[in-house]
């Protein structure tokens, strides 16, 4: 396998495992499965794109059209981790807090009203600029290591 993209794939799971002793030690809950969810320090996605143009920077030289394609492609990820994903989170917020004022008003209502209630949206799902550079600087450590463990391999 190519071993930009093991490195790549490596740096978005060690982000991911991550997240659970940061969650830790910022709320003092232990929640294994924040491995799974979107969101949260440091960034995945940032981590990941920032391994591989670290790993090519170094491996193939920042002349190159594979460096230039994954700083792009990389800081398009970041800005909508950081800004796309980050809003439709916060206004998911403000659908959830909506949703249980509906409720709240329907206990008041003497006419029967039957619904099935959705579940909640995920309200965590972008980041926020901090945890994109996080990210981005663990990205940029983890491809640094990969590259030098690469020249074992």
């Amino acid at each position: 396998m190519n071993k930009g993209v093991i490195i790549a794939l490596s740096s978005i799971g060690i982000a991911q495992g991550l997240k659970i002793p940061i969650h830790y030690y910022r709320k003092g809950e232990w929640r294994p499965e924040k491995l799974f969810e979107t969101g949260g320090m440091p960034s995945s996605h940032s981590a990941g794109v920032s391994s591989l143009a670290a790993y090519i920077a170094l491996n193939r030289g920042t002349p190159t059209i594979d460096f230039a394609l994954s700083v792009v492609f990389g800081l398009i990820v970041m800005y909508d981790a950081q800004g796309i994903r980050r809003q439709t989170g916060e206004l998911t917020l403000k659908v959830n807090d909506l949703d249980e004022l509906i409720d709240k008003i329907h206990e008041n209502d003497p006419v029967p009203y039957v619904e099935k209630a959705p579940d909640p949206l995920k309200e965590v799902l972008g980041h926020k600029p901090g945890e994109v550079l996080g990210g981005a600087l663990l990205g940029a450590l983890l491809g640094f290591a990969g590259y030098r463990l690469s020249k074992k391999w």
